[in-house]
């Protein structure tokens, strides 16, 4: 007998493959009408199953932020790889072995020093390397300014018989702060210049720039002009969260993961009761909370007003501001909560149970994808 929502352990994360389905084409009728190429960053679904079918009508490539995720997806047949952390000096020997194995992996630096380490790397490993320059287009966590000389050095510090110039790259993390879709589309403009831009500096300095990369999700949804892009790399879009609806860039009904757990306490006399997903299945992420403030670490799906209030390591404190409705979740009943940020709440969980709400019944377990964790 198939599993179903009443009967799996909790918690347990679960993936509504119906809504998957419309999140990944959504994403991809719009690339392709633009002319681009879909690098979907995979640190929020780590999974090969999600990851093909992200890429299936795509060239393939796709992002990654640690080195396990590398390891994983080359294992599972990805070939075009871009790790998309800053890489250090003593993670080249790993990365050189993968790309000894036929992966073109890509490492990411806005530094002349770690340029010259590549080089240095390269030339007593006899190892090949490419890399993307990362610029600051406003988000202020790392990259070079739009405009600076330091872009076309680190370009030449680069530029060798064994390292090669991927790209630029950028990512406009400060879209996840925007406050409408206007918003959103001026981040957007602000991250195209400045990606675009410092190709521009490269290539007047007679350097290669074949890649220009850009594209947070909200950005990716709602740019208005990708000139000058050759791909963009969403990550959260796949599943979406509390955070995305918050900022326009998606519905409720486009959130596709959810945390199932089961109620284990009921307290009329704070209005509460008690379900056994904590901060190891939720996380303490409270990035929605800027824009929905009653959303606390997550809302219960299907419950208007039900959220989770507080937490500790296993206990979530589920609250409202009506009557808290004990007579619907008596204990031992199941809710899904849905995460702020999707990225680390799924981060807590091996695997994905699997459902679908167009072609079953929504509750049925068809499927199990596994994920991988770790650096």
């Amino acid at each position: 007998m198939p599993e179903t929502l009443d009967s799996l352990p909790t918690p347990a994360l679960i993936l509504d493959r119906a809504v998957l389905r419309r999140n990944l084409e959504r994403m991809s009728r719009r690339v392709l009408a633009a002319g681009i190429d879909l690098r979907p960053h995979l640190k929020t679904a780590k999974s090969a199953t999600i990851g093909r079918q992200a890429t299936a009508p795509h060239s393939g490539a796709i992002t990654v932020s640690t080195l396990a995720e590398a390891r994983y997806f080359a294992q599972h047949g990805f070939r075009d790889i871009l790790y998309g952390v800053g890489v250090v000096p003593s993670k080249l020997s790993q990365v050189a072995a993968l790309r000894g194995q036929g992966v073109d992996l890509h490492v990411v630096t806005d530094n002349v020093a770690v340029a010259q380490e590549i080089n240095r790397h390269a030339e007593a490993n006899a190892a090949d390397f490419s890399v993307f320059v990362e610029i600051d287009s406003g988000g202020g966590r790392a990259g070079l300014q739009p405009g600076s000389a330091d872009i076309v050095d680190v370009g030449r510090a680069l530029q060798t018989n064994r390292v090669s110039i991927a790209g630029v790259m950028t990512h406009a993390g400060h879209s996840y702060h925007a406050r409408s879709v206007d918003e959103i589309a001026a981040v957007a403009e602000q991250e195209r210049s400045a990606v675009v831009g410092a190709a521009e500096l490269l290539r007047a300095a007679s350097l290669p720039c074949p890649r220009v990369s850009a594209g947070s999700t909200p950005t990716a949804t709602h740019a208005r002009s990708y000139a000058g892009l050759t791909e963009v790399r969403p990550g959260v879009y796949v599943f979406m969260d509390l955070d995305q609806a918050g900022i326009g860039a998606c519905g409720m009904g486009d959130i596709a993961v959810s945390v199932l757990a089961s109620v284990i306490g009921h307290y009329p006399h704070r209005n509460q009761a008690l379900i056994d997903a904590g901060a190891l299945a939720l996380s303490k992420d409270i990035s929605a909370q800027e824009f929905m403030p009653d959303a606390g670490y997550g809302v219960v799906k299907n419950f208007d007003g039900l959220a989770i209030e507080g937490l500790s390591q296993e206990h979530g404190f589920v609250s409202s501001k009506a009557p808290f409705p004990y007579a619907r979740l008596p204990i031992g009943s199941r809710v899904q909560v849905l995460p702020n940020h999707v990225c680390i709440t799924a981060g807590n969980h091996d695997k994905y149970y699997v459902v679908d709400s167009e072609e079953s019944d929504g509750r049925t377990v068809v499927d199990i994808y596994d994920r991988v964790n770790g650096w």
